[in-house]
């Protein structure tokens, strides 16, 4: 690590350790495009602060993200963790969302999931009219680039383990192209050859790819207290973040 790198980090770790105190937790929810209801999580630290928005994996939930918003909202943002209606439970919190699309047998394929990323974004700058950053963990990440890439609310889109994973719906390799936005990727070890054929059309110094240097761990659970290489992967967001308000 060399020193200027060295130096940043010290820097964006003393704010994250003498920030004030983390704001508010509440249960919020706002209607997609087909007129089902999907429930988040909001964490407002100060009104006046953007929002990240948080998309969870395949069978999980916006509690995914308890303690990763908390650490976000000491890097004075907003977050709004989202249920998706393609998934389940974590951390003990159930998907209500998908539930609700269970009951009023509401399509639930991954593709399906954008309607709810789109009204998401609607939500957040209706609080805050700022730009949102997105932030997706396995097939959402391939939603939050999908739909941040051309969106005029999103200012950058931070994706953990992308992928093809629409089948024959979507190629992602296809529709990558132009990537404008600000873009961080984060893969393991097992994933960053397909990761890099897929966003083949985007040119290498248009976005940053990181892989830490033991296997790694899929999705957005890379950043959990559990993960031995949890501080690699914060690193590498965390000088990606600072970046960005530049």
């Amino acid at each position: 690590m060399t020193m200027k790198i060295l130096h940043t980090f010290l820097i964006l770790s003393l704010s994250i350790s003498f920030s004030p105190a983390q704001g508010s937790k509440e249960k919020v929810t706002f209607t997609a495009e087909d007129g089902l209801e999907i429930t988040a999580d909001k964490y407002l630290v100060n009104e006046e602060y953007p929002y990240i928005l948080l998309f969870h994996q395949a069978g999980s939930s916006r509690g995914e993200f308890n303690k990763i918003a908390e650490r976000f909202q000491k890097l004075r943002y907003n977050c709004l963790a989202v249920d998706l209606r393609s998934g389940d439970n974590s951390n003990f919190v159930k998907n209500e969302t998908a539930q609700k699309a269970r009951e009023q047998n509401t399509h639930v394929k991954y593709l399906d999931a954008a309607k709810d990323i789109r009204a998401a974004i609607d939500y957040a700058y209706g609080l805050n009219p700022k730009e949102v950053i997105l932030l997706g963990s396995s097939y959402s990440a391939s939603l939050a680039m999908l739909e941040g890439k051309d969106h005029p609310y999103v200012k950058a889109v931070i994706a953990f383990s992308p992928g093809e994973y629409f089948g024959d719906d979507l190629r992602m390799e296809k529709t990558l192209d132009s990537y404008s936005k600000p873009l961080f990727v984060a893969v393991t070890e097992r994933e960053e050859p397909y990761v890099k054929q897929m966003m083949s059309n985007i040119p290498v110094d248009g976005y940053t790819l990181f892989r830490p240097v033991n296997p790694g761990v899929h999705g957005a659970r890379a950043l959990w207290e559990d993960n031995p290489s949890k501080d690699e992967y914060w690193l590498a967001l965390l000088l990606f973040i600072n970046n960005l308000n530049r």
